[in-house]
């Protein structure tokens, strides 16, 4: 079954001021949507990042894939290679960590893969996790995701999440993302305030909500010394504490002295990382990604990688639609070694989508994995015209969340550590 035509659409969607170590969101978030075609009539889709110098290079790969076999995957993976050539591309938001050549590559591959696995689960009238090796639960379970946050951008309405400042601010936020989702676990976003107050806004959280496990992400905003601080003040409270510290020998130095697991998705991004990682005993979760790992076989590869070495995981996430989280189920639904509730930005994109509605809902906050061949879900091409056409007019090409901050606060720099 041949690739016959590729599309690549660029599309923006309205993103909450949700604040972070890098600084904050801004009003317009990118995404890059894939449709791939086979000679027999078959699309399939992918979703991947869309700041403008990835679009080029997935748009750069795409026109070299025409006439491959979307069953031949080492194909295309060779063919993406080469069409990225030397070339390194950074995050300018930062949140994923260092960039490398293979982590380039495996971006880019990932939304033709994606793709591919979706045509030939509708080939063959199976959905994608059948292709992974099956189901082990019927439904995943996300978290709820939390942000401090602004009560609208500047300049602009407040939102209908409302603002959460402090550690109130923030069980208010977690008791609207439970009515609306049903969550049954907690992740808080930090970096943002000192230790010791995102410390108090855990410890809230877990007087508010005693039966939810809690998680804390500093996006390695702390010193190792601050780091050890804050774990052994939240021994009991936390299910694992993520990324508090840059690097693997800063996590690995963490990790021998706090009681929690540790947990990441920037010092460890590529496989060239695990050896360290695990010679070291830097982390006890990895957040897989398939959008930087290389796919959903790519993903599951690793997952068996990390059982091997007693390393758990749970699932990342940024910015995205429909199509990345019915991908990140399928792939979560045939994981067995996922044993933590993985995080989802959904809630956060309050409705928009560019996929039809119907397949992809929340279940006591679970996402069912979807019952139809491939991943499951169709593209509704109204919604993908007007989010093509906002990410024509928005004037925003890559995600800044430092410039952006920058703009309310001259002073404000995200140097990691901070504290």
């Amino acid at each position: 079954m041949l690739i016959r035509e590729i599309r690549v659409t660029p599309v923006a969607f309205r993103d909450p001021p949700l604040l972070n170590a890098a600084g904050v969101h801004g009003p317009w978030a990118l995404r890059t949507i894939v449709e791939v075609v086979t000679d027999e009539g078959i699309t399939g889709l992918g979703e991947t990042y869309g700041g403008l110098a990835h679009l080029e290079k997935v748009r750069a790969a795409a026109r070299l894939l025409t006439g491959l076999d979307v069953y031949h995957h080492n194909a295309i993976y060779t063919a993406v290679a080469a069409s990225v050539g030397v070339e390194v591309l950074t995050e300018q938001h930062g949140m994923t960590s260092a960039s490398t050549h293979e982590k380039t590559v495996d971006r880019v591959f990932s939304p033709f893969e994606v793709a591919c696995l979706d045509i030939r689960g509708k080939a063959e009238g199976r959905p994608v996790v059948d292709l992974l090796g099956g189901k082990v639960r019927d439904a995943v379970p996300y978290s709820a995701y939390l942000f401090y946050k602004w009560p609208g951008h500047p300049g602009a309405p407040a939102d209908s999440f409302g603002a959460a400042l402090d550690a109130a601010g923030l069980v208010e936020q977690t008791r609207l993302l439970i009515d609306r989702y049903g969550f049954r676990s907690i992740k808080l976003k930090g970096g943002v305030r000192p230790p010791d107050e995102e410390a108090e806004a855990i410890l809230a959280l877990r007087e508010a909500f005693p039966e939810h496990p809690l998680r804390l992400d500093p996006n390695a905003a702390w010193t190792v010394e601050t780091s050890v601080e804050v774990g052994r003040m939240l021994d009991g409270v936390l299910e694992y504490l993520e990324d508090p510290t840059p690097g693997i020998e800063g996590m690995a130095s963490v990790a021998r002295r706090v009681p929690m697991p540790l947990a990441t998705n920037m010092c460890v991004v590529t496989p060239e990382h695990l050896p360290s990682a695990i010679r070291q005993g830097a982390i006890g979760v990895l957040l897989l990604d398939h959008h930087f790992w290389g796919g959903l076989l790519r993903s599951s590869h690793i997952a068996t990688m990390c059982s091997t070495f007693g390393i758990e995981l749970s699932m990342h996430s940024n910015s995205h639609l429909g199509i990345s989280l019915a991908a990140m189920t399928h792939l979560a639904a045939a994981t067995p070694a996922i044993s933590h509730a993985c995080d989802t930005h959904t809630p956060w994109q309050d409705g928009q989508d560019v996929v039809a509605p119907g397949a992809l809902r929340f279940v006591d906050g679970a996402v069912p994995v979807p019952g139809g061949p491939g991943l499951g879900v169709e593209l509704d091409r109204d919604a993908l015209a007007v989010m093509n056409e906002r990410y024509e007019t928005c004037g925003v090409r890559s995600r800044d969340d430092t410039a952006y901050m920058k703009t309310f606060d001259p002073s404000f720099s995200s140097r990691r550590p901070r504290w």
